[in-house]
């Protein structure tokens, strides 16, 4: 019986798949293709849940915002950026001399013009601004501290010329703007239930609880309109610093 003829390789022919490496180059090409896309899921997935996160924390916890005047010297001056606490009301009560921030309850405010930033400057804004990566805009609301809350008699001025809060004086000497009077103008009001009375620490550049009666509220804050409490100045780096209750300026007020 006649020997088989040995088997033999096959030369390569151009275009032939094993001239390209057959099969293991194209499982290499779409592995380096699964990568790319394994690649760029992951970044999505963390890009999504880092602003997720973020607006998470905006919403219900910590929200930044803006000073766009000078209502509050020398505590905030303008151009500061603050953090404000979302716990506040809700979680935590507001107290006399908290600093809060709140929704105008109507006519406080002038109106403001948005600064055009063109169509993609203006939606790329928006959406930080939703999320928590850029301060809120201050267009509706104003920042403030608390000098009366709830059932509480409030008014100026004593013989000394201080503010009284239940007939109890009350010495703001530690955050009223140096050279500022605690009032230039007398009022004698009862904080209604779910309202505050508020005023500004510069309180001859402050349109505030009392220049605002004739307004929705007459003059008071609802407390739904409060967005929460200033705890700290962020920025400028030279102006961090926490911001305290001066709890001692009303700690001898009684109760209403």
């Amino acid at each position: 019986m006649a020997d088989s003829e040995p088997v033999t390789e096959q030369p390569s022919v151009p275009g032939d798949d094993a001239g390209r490496g057959g099969p293991h180059h194209a499982r290499h090409e779409g592995g380096r293709r699964g990568r790319g896309l394994g690649f760029l899921r992951e970044t999505a997935i963390i890009v999504i849940s880092a602003l997720v996160l973020s607006w998470l924390i905006k919403s219900f916890l910590v929200q930044a915002f803006f000073i766009p005047s000078a209502s509050m010297e020398d505590t905030l001056t303008e151009g500061d950026r603050v953090m404000v606490s979302r716990l506040v009301p809700g979680v935590f009560d507001v107290h006399r001399g908290d600093v809060v921030v709140f929704k105008d309850p109507g006519g406080w405010l002038d109106p403001v013009e948005p600064v055009d930033q063109g169509p993609v400057g203006n939606a790329v804004a928006e959406v930080m601004t939703f999320v928590g990566l850029l301060p809120q805009d201050t267009g509706e609301h104003l920042i403030k501290r608390v000098v009366g809350t709830p059932g509480d008699e409030v008014t100026c001025c004593d013989a000394d010329g201080r503010v009284e809060v239940n007939g109890e004086p009350v010495d703001e000497v530690s955050y009223l703007k140096p050279g500022s009077e605690p009032s230039e103008v007398d009022f004698d009001v009862t904080v209604p239930d779910d309202m505050l009375f508020v005023l500004g620490d510069n309180r001859q550049n402050s349109r505030d609880s009392r220049y605002n009666t004739g307004n929705p509220g007459g003059g008071f804050v609802p407390m739904s309109n409060v967005v929460g409490t200033a705890f700290a100045t962020v920025w400028p780096f030279d102006r961090a610093l926490w911001l305290r209750n001066p709890g001692d300026v009303f700690a001898e007020v009684p109760e209403p």
